[in-house]
């Protein structure tokens, strides 16, 4: 057995404790290490953000004291709307029930959504539960993404990471893993991140002779690191296509077996493999590997860019292992 295991339930134990977190069954959370919650850097952040707030929300006599007590409601999202994107919603002012304050924050958060042009098949790292459940990680993910939209030359504080476990109930018990959650980074890291799009893209336009030998280049990347596991793969399209090589791969070059339970070796049909797909893509976001959104579906559907994209992004990162 891993001897990390018993540190880990330890740690969750604990956290547990502390929080009197409630898991259901069959549900898969991610919760912040204790330590984590008083790192200086989480702290310069959620200052920068809430003075930040407050500075933009002045003449409405707003005052924000605390990001997930005081936005879990939709209220101040609304007024940064307002304010930043002139956005006015038909939406109650001041929603008092826990459902009304949901069906608000839901639709000021589809709004924000269009406007930073991402959708739910993006793997957003928000929802409308997570924020109202005033969960810190998504909200800090919300508030640095709605920042840099609107204020693309802001100086947000950097390398803003949060050690975190991502906890899930089964009917074997609880199953945990350490994760690295990286909330903002280096601004040329982040510039690097828009400049992958353009990577891809332009090879793409330079023809499909081109971007045979990418492909080709990527092919043996991947069967060099599968080779342990006598796996091939000879057809970039069809063989990534239900996330299976993928995920292996993932678990060759991070060093870590993924347990057979979390996805289909033999997916069956398309929702199968829009699960694997869309389990890699979170294994991907969650190791700060993924440097560009993917739609789960268009890799189920044989996209050869979005397949590019995301060997492209392991390559990178491992290329001399």
């Amino acid at each position: 057995m891993d001897s990390s295991l018993p540190n880990l339930v330890a740690e969750f134990e604990e956290f547990k404790e502390s929080t009197k977190i409630d898991i259901p069954l069959g549900e898969r959370r991610k919760v912040i290490q204790p330590s984590s919650l008083k790192s200086r850097q989480l702290e310069e952040l959620m200052t920068f953000l809430i003075d930040w707030i407050n500075a933009t929300l002045k003449q409405d006599h707003i005052v924000v004291q605390s990001l997930v007590e005081d936005l879990y409601d939709g209220l101040v999202l609304h007024h940064l709307l307002v304010h930043l994107g002139g956005v006015k919603l038909d939406v109650e002012e001041i929603a008092l029930s826990s459902s009304a304050q949901k069906k608000k924050l839901a639709t000021v958060l589809d709004r924000v959504n269009q406007l930073l042009q991402v959708t739910e098949d993006d793997n957003l790292n928000w929802n409308m539960d997570l924020i109202h459940n005033k969960d810190l990680i998504a909200t800090l993910h919300l508030m640095v993404a709605i920042t840099k939209h609107f204020r693309p030359n802001i100086a947000l504080p950097e390398n803003v990471c949060l050690e975190t476990l991502i906890l899930e109930v089964d009917k074997t018990g609880i199953k945990t893993s350490k994760h690295l959650e990286y909330i903002t980074g280096k601004r040329n890291e982040e510039q690097n991140q828009g400049s992958e799009a353009d990577t891809i893209n332009e090879l793409f336009k330079l023809g499909p002779d081109k971007v045979k030998v990418v492909q080709q280049a990527l092919l043996h990347f991947v069967n060099r690191h599968l080779l342990k596991l006598g796996v091939t793969v000879n057809d970039f399209s069809a063989q990534f296509s239900n996330g299976v090589i993928m995920i292996l791969l993932i678990g060759q070059l991070e060093g870590y077996f993924i347990h057979l339970s979390e996805y289909y070796l033999r997916p069956s049909d398309e929702k199968e493999k829009l699960h694997n797909v869309s389990f890699m893509l979170e294994l991907l976001k969650d190791r700060g590997l993924l440097n560009y959104p993917i739609n789960p579906q268009d890799v189920v559907n044989v996209d050869p860019k979005a397949t590019v994209r995301i060997l492209h992004c392991l390559f990178t990162k491992y290329k001399d292992k």
